[in-house]
């Protein structure tokens, strides 16, 4: 009979999720809340594409979809490459 392994199993997208938080958290939501902007996750679909919504000032604004491709995308892979990208969501 084998032994059960002891560790709990962890959910590798949670785990993601948890390291994507961190990142948004201490490298991204600072400076979009600065300027009236939020930034939340969505959700995380099983090919790393990270769903993503803007609210705040943020939401609607003509400059979102740059700040969001070049600012927080460039950060968020940069630092978790295993992300392929990020969509934003209505």
């Amino acid at each position: 009979m084998a032994n059960p392994d002891p560790s709990p199993s962890i959910d590798p997208l949670s785990e993601l999720r948890g390291r994507l938080e961190a990142v948004l958290d201490r490298d991204v939501r600072p400076d979009l809340r600065a300027d009236g902007g939020e930034i939340d996750v969505v959700g995380i679909d099983p090919d790393r594409i990270v769903q993503i919504r803007l609210s705040g000032a943020c939401q609607g604004c003509s400059s979102a979809a740059i700040v969001l491709a070049m600012q927080i995308e460039s950060v968020v892979k940069a630092q978790i490459p295993e992300i392929r990208f990020l969509e934003p969501v209505p």
